[in-house]
Protein backbone atom coordinates (compact mmCIF):
# COMPACT_ATOMS: atom_id res chain seq x y z
CA UNK A 1 0.00 0.00 0.00
CA UNK A 2 2.86 2.53 -1.16
CA UNK A 3 1.53 3.77 -4.35
CA UNK A 4 0.66 7.32 -4.65
CA UNK A 5 -2.20 8.56 -2.27
CA UNK A 6 -5.71 9.08 -4.16
CA UNK A 7 -8.34 11.11 -3.30
CA UNK A 8 -12.12 11.06 -4.86
CA UNK A 9 -15.64 12.33 -3.95
CA UNK A 10 -18.83 10.19 -4.24
CA UNK A 11 -22.35 11.49 -5.51
CA UNK A 12 -25.98 10.23 -6.03
CA UNK A 13 -28.29 10.84 -8.83
CA UNK A 14 -30.68 13.26 -8.06
CA UNK A 15 -34.13 12.72 -8.73
CA UNK A 16 -35.00 16.86 -9.62
CA UNK A 17 -33.87 18.80 -12.43
CA UNK A 18 -32.67 21.37 -9.83
CA UNK A 19 -31.26 18.98 -7.68
CA UNK A 20 -29.40 17.67 -10.52
CA UNK A 21 -27.98 21.35 -11.20
CA UNK A 22 -26.62 21.44 -7.63
CA UNK A 23 -25.10 18.52 -8.15
CA UNK A 24 -23.00 20.04 -11.19
CA UNK A 25 -22.26 23.21 -8.93
CA UNK A 26 -20.69 21.06 -6.18
CA UNK A 27 -18.57 18.71 -8.56
CA UNK A 28 -17.28 22.27 -10.28
CA UNK A 29 -16.44 23.62 -6.70
CA UNK A 30 -14.43 19.88 -5.82
CA UNK A 31 -12.78 19.49 -9.21
CA UNK A 32 -10.80 22.82 -8.85
CA UNK A 33 -9.42 20.74 -5.92
CA UNK A 34 -7.68 18.23 -8.41
CA UNK A 35 -9.32 14.90 -7.20
CA UNK A 36 -8.20 11.37 -8.96
CA UNK A 37 -11.52 10.73 -9.35
CA UNK A 38 -15.61 10.86 -8.95
CA UNK A 39 -17.92 8.25 -8.00
CA UNK A 40 -21.53 7.52 -8.40
CA UNK A 41 -23.98 5.54 -7.00
CA UNK A 42 -26.92 3.07 -7.94
CA UNK A 43 -30.26 2.65 -6.57
CA UNK A 44 -31.44 -0.44 -5.32
CA UNK A 45 -32.04 -3.10 -7.99
CA UNK A 46 -30.53 -0.67 -10.46
CA UNK A 47 -33.37 2.17 -9.72
CA UNK A 48 -31.59 5.11 -10.44
CA UNK A 49 -30.36 3.17 -14.02
CA UNK A 50 -30.66 6.01 -16.34
CA UNK A 51 -30.23 8.63 -13.82
CA UNK A 52 -26.73 7.35 -12.77
CA UNK A 53 -25.85 6.78 -16.02
CA UNK A 54 -26.64 10.21 -17.29
CA UNK A 55 -24.67 11.84 -14.42
CA UNK A 56 -21.60 9.83 -14.69
CA UNK A 57 -21.39 10.84 -18.41
CA UNK A 58 -22.13 14.74 -17.25
CA UNK A 59 -19.37 14.68 -14.80
CA UNK A 60 -16.95 12.85 -17.00
CA UNK A 61 -17.49 14.47 -20.12
CA UNK A 62 -18.34 18.50 -18.88
CA UNK A 63 -17.05 18.60 -15.52
CA UNK A 64 -13.83 16.85 -16.92
CA UNK A 65 -13.30 14.58 -13.57
CA UNK A 66 -12.69 10.74 -14.38
CA UNK A 67 -16.01 9.11 -13.17
CA UNK A 68 -16.52 5.53 -11.54
CA UNK A 69 -20.29 4.50 -12.39
CA UNK A 70 -21.24 1.88 -9.14
CA UNK A 71 -22.64 -1.01 -10.78
CA UNK A 72 -24.48 -3.49 -9.25
CA UNK A 73 -25.50 -6.93 -10.17
CA UNK A 74 -29.08 -7.52 -8.21
CA UNK A 75 -31.87 -6.98 -10.44
CA UNK A 76 -29.81 -6.79 -13.61
CA UNK A 77 -29.20 -9.69 -16.27
CA UNK A 78 -26.00 -10.51 -17.93
CA UNK A 79 -27.53 -8.84 -20.71
CA UNK A 80 -28.16 -5.42 -19.25
CA UNK A 81 -24.76 -5.30 -17.46
CA UNK A 82 -23.26 -6.31 -20.52
CA UNK A 83 -24.97 -3.25 -22.11
CA UNK A 84 -23.99 -0.63 -19.77
CA UNK A 85 -20.73 -1.60 -19.90
CA UNK A 86 -20.04 -1.30 -23.27
CA UNK A 87 -21.83 2.29 -22.99
CA UNK A 88 -19.63 3.19 -20.53
CA UNK A 89 -16.37 1.82 -22.31
CA UNK A 90 -17.15 3.66 -25.50
CA UNK A 91 -18.15 6.75 -23.59
CA UNK A 92 -13.96 6.53 -22.01
CA UNK A 93 -14.79 5.58 -18.60
CA UNK A 94 -12.23 4.08 -17.08
CA UNK A 95 -13.30 2.81 -13.46
CA UNK A 96 -15.91 1.12 -12.01
CA UNK A 97 -17.31 0.47 -8.51
CA UNK A 98 -18.78 -3.38 -8.53
CA UNK A 99 -21.04 -4.48 -6.15
CA UNK A 100 -23.36 -7.03 -4.88
CA UNK A 101 -26.02 -4.18 -4.54
CA UNK A 102 -28.84 -3.71 -2.04
CA UNK A 103 -32.36 -5.05 -2.94
CA UNK A 104 -35.19 -3.09 -3.30
CA UNK A 105 -37.63 -3.46 -0.90
CA UNK A 106 -40.61 -6.23 -1.31
CA UNK A 107 -37.79 -8.00 -4.11
CA UNK A 108 -37.13 -10.72 -1.38
CA UNK A 109 -34.17 -12.79 -2.37
CA UNK A 110 -34.80 -12.60 -6.13
CA UNK A 111 -31.95 -10.85 -8.37
CA UNK A 112 -30.02 -10.94 -11.32
CA UNK A 113 -28.51 -13.63 -12.62
CA UNK A 114 -25.04 -12.75 -10.98
CA UNK A 115 -25.93 -12.51 -7.21
CA UNK A 116 -22.57 -11.86 -5.52
CA UNK A 117 -19.95 -9.11 -5.99
CA UNK A 118 -17.43 -11.62 -6.55
CA UNK A 119 -18.99 -12.95 -9.74
CA UNK A 120 -19.92 -9.63 -11.16
CA UNK A 121 -16.35 -8.68 -11.27
CA UNK A 122 -15.20 -11.91 -13.01
CA UNK A 123 -17.59 -10.99 -15.34
CA UNK A 124 -16.56 -7.42 -15.80
CA UNK A 125 -12.77 -9.14 -16.51
CA UNK A 126 -14.63 -11.57 -19.16
CA UNK A 127 -16.24 -8.90 -20.92
CA UNK A 128 -13.80 -5.91 -20.74
CA UNK A 129 -10.30 -7.31 -19.67
CA UNK A 130 -8.58 -4.74 -18.44
CA UNK A 131 -10.16 -1.49 -19.87
CA UNK A 132 -12.00 -0.83 -16.23
CA UNK A 133 -10.09 -0.18 -12.66
CA UNK A 134 -12.50 -2.06 -10.33
CA UNK A 135 -13.26 -1.00 -7.04
CA UNK A 136 -14.78 -3.07 -4.60
CA UNK A 137 -16.42 -2.57 -1.07
CA UNK A 138 -14.55 -3.42 2.37
CA UNK A 139 -16.52 -3.41 5.29
CA UNK A 140 -14.22 -2.57 8.44
CA UNK A 141 -16.85 -3.52 10.85
CA UNK A 142 -18.69 -6.00 8.75
CA UNK A 143 -21.27 -6.15 6.21
CA UNK A 144 -24.57 -5.61 8.27
CA UNK A 145 -25.48 -8.84 6.39
CA UNK A 146 -22.73 -10.70 6.84
CA UNK A 147 -23.22 -13.85 9.11
CA UNK A 148 -19.62 -12.96 11.11
CA UNK A 149 -17.13 -10.88 10.63
CA UNK A 150 -15.00 -14.61 9.28
CA UNK A 151 -17.42 -14.60 6.80
CA UNK A 152 -16.85 -11.10 5.56
CA UNK A 153 -13.30 -11.40 5.32
CA UNK A 154 -13.53 -14.02 3.59
CA UNK A 155 -16.25 -12.71 0.81
CA UNK A 156 -13.78 -9.62 0.48
CA UNK A 157 -10.81 -12.04 -0.34
CA UNK A 158 -13.04 -13.45 -2.70
CA UNK A 159 -13.82 -10.22 -4.32
CA UNK A 160 -10.32 -9.22 -4.59
CA UNK A 161 -9.12 -11.98 -6.14
CA UNK A 162 -11.93 -12.39 -8.45
CA UNK A 163 -9.53 -9.36 -10.23
CA UNK A 164 -10.52 -6.16 -8.60
CA UNK A 165 -7.27 -3.38 -8.55
CA UNK A 166 -8.55 -1.80 -5.09
CA UNK A 167 -11.51 -1.20 -2.30
CA UNK A 168 -13.59 1.63 -1.15
CA UNK A 169 -14.59 1.08 2.62
CA UNK A 170 -17.95 2.06 4.02
CA UNK A 171 -17.50 4.59 6.53
CA UNK A 172 -16.09 4.19 9.85
CA UNK A 173 -15.54 6.45 12.73
CA UNK A 174 -12.74 3.92 14.10
CA UNK A 175 -9.28 4.34 12.52
CA UNK A 176 -8.50 1.16 14.92
CA UNK A 177 -11.33 -1.15 12.84
CA UNK A 178 -9.65 0.04 9.47
CA UNK A 179 -6.17 -1.02 10.67
CA UNK A 180 -7.82 -4.29 11.87
CA UNK A 181 -9.26 -5.03 8.58
CA UNK A 182 -6.09 -4.07 6.14
CA UNK A 183 -4.13 -6.31 8.29
CA UNK A 184 -6.04 -9.45 8.68
CA UNK A 185 -6.57 -9.39 4.47
CA UNK A 186 -2.88 -8.49 3.69
CA UNK A 187 -2.36 -11.49 6.19
CA UNK A 188 -4.71 -13.26 3.47
CA UNK A 189 -2.76 -12.67 0.73
CA UNK A 190 -4.77 -9.20 -0.37
CA UNK A 191 -2.59 -6.85 -1.24
CA UNK A 192 -4.35 -4.25 -3.16
CA UNK A 193 -5.03 -0.41 -1.67
CA UNK A 194 -8.22 -0.28 0.54
CA UNK A 195 -9.06 3.51 1.10
CA UNK A 196 -10.93 4.72 4.02
CA UNK A 197 -14.64 5.89 3.08
CA UNK A 198 -14.79 8.82 5.10
CA UNK A 199 -18.58 10.44 5.95
CA UNK A 200 -18.29 14.04 7.20
CA UNK A 201 -20.67 14.72 10.17
CA UNK A 202 -23.27 17.04 9.43
CA UNK A 203 -27.14 15.96 10.90
CA UNK A 204 -26.89 14.30 13.90
CA UNK A 205 -30.39 12.43 13.46
CA UNK A 206 -29.67 11.33 9.73
CA UNK A 207 -26.26 9.63 10.72
CA UNK A 208 -27.77 7.98 13.16
CA UNK A 209 -29.96 5.89 11.18
CA UNK A 210 -28.16 6.15 8.21
CA UNK A 211 -25.26 4.17 10.45
CA UNK A 212 -27.80 2.20 11.99
CA UNK A 213 -28.59 0.70 8.81
CA UNK A 214 -25.39 -0.10 7.62
CA UNK A 215 -23.59 -1.27 10.45
CA UNK A 216 -21.24 1.92 10.96
CA UNK A 217 -20.80 2.23 14.72
CA UNK A 218 -20.64 5.65 16.22
CA UNK A 219 -19.02 5.81 19.21
CA UNK A 220 -20.68 6.29 22.23
CA UNK A 221 -18.26 9.75 23.12
CA UNK A 222 -19.07 11.06 19.86
CA UNK A 223 -22.76 9.58 20.28
CA UNK A 224 -23.58 11.46 23.81
CA UNK A 225 -21.70 14.39 22.52
CA UNK A 226 -23.44 14.77 19.18
CA UNK A 227 -26.95 13.88 21.51
CA UNK A 228 -26.08 16.93 24.01
CA UNK A 229 -26.30 19.62 21.19
CA UNK A 230 -29.46 19.17 20.69
CA UNK A 231 -30.14 21.36 17.36
CA UNK A 232 -27.40 23.24 17.58
CA UNK A 233 -26.21 22.79 13.82
CA UNK A 234 -23.38 25.06 14.39
CA UNK A 235 -21.72 22.77 17.20
CA UNK A 236 -22.93 19.87 15.11
CA UNK A 237 -20.45 20.82 12.82
CA UNK A 238 -17.97 22.01 14.53
CA UNK A 239 -17.51 19.04 16.75
CA UNK A 240 -17.83 16.73 13.39
CA UNK A 241 -15.57 18.29 11.56
CA UNK A 242 -12.51 17.86 14.36
CA UNK A 243 -13.76 14.61 15.21
CA UNK A 244 -13.66 13.66 11.47
CA UNK A 245 -10.31 15.64 10.83
CA UNK A 246 -8.18 13.86 13.63
CA UNK A 247 -9.41 10.36 12.28
CA UNK A 248 -8.39 11.53 8.97
CA UNK A 249 -4.37 12.45 10.21
CA UNK A 250 -4.34 9.01 11.65
CA UNK A 251 -5.07 7.02 9.34
CA UNK A 252 -3.09 8.60 6.71
CA UNK A 253 -0.26 9.01 9.32
CA UNK A 254 -0.66 4.89 10.16
CA UNK A 255 -0.28 4.07 5.51
CA UNK A 256 -4.10 4.51 4.54
CA UNK A 257 -3.62 4.94 -0.03
CA UNK A 258 -6.04 8.09 0.15
CA UNK A 259 -9.18 9.12 1.49
CA UNK A 260 -13.39 8.66 -0.43
CA UNK A 261 -15.38 11.39 0.75
CA UNK A 262 -18.94 10.74 0.85
CA UNK A 263 -19.97 14.37 -0.08
CA UNK A 264 -23.92 13.57 0.17
CA UNK A 265 -23.92 16.45 -3.12
CA UNK A 266 -22.41 19.34 -0.77
CA UNK A 267 -19.06 20.59 -1.07
CA UNK A 268 -18.54 22.36 2.16
CA UNK A 269 -18.18 19.49 5.04
CA UNK A 270 -15.78 17.49 2.50
CA UNK A 271 -13.62 20.54 1.92
CA UNK A 272 -13.70 21.79 5.22
CA UNK A 273 -11.71 18.57 6.52
CA UNK A 274 -9.66 18.28 3.26
CA UNK A 275 -8.70 22.25 4.20
CA UNK A 276 -7.73 21.01 7.86
CA UNK A 277 -5.32 18.26 6.53
CA UNK A 278 -3.78 20.80 4.08
CA UNK A 279 -3.84 17.95 1.49
CA UNK A 280 -1.53 19.10 -1.81
CA UNK A 281 -2.68 18.08 -4.82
Amino acid sequence: MSQERRYSFEFFPTKTEAGHEKLMDVARQLATYNPDFFSCTYGAGGSTRDRTLNTVLQLDGEIKVPTAPHLSCVGDSKAELRELLNLYKNAGIKRIVALRGDLPSGMGMASGELRYANELVEFIRTETGDHFHIEIAAYPEMHPQARNFEDDIANFVRKAKAGADSAITQYFFNADSYFYFVERVQKLGVDIPVVPGIMPITNYSKLARFSDACGAEIPRWVRKQLEAYGDDADSIRVFGEQVITEMCERLLQGGAPGLHFYSMNLAGPSLAIWNNLKLQR
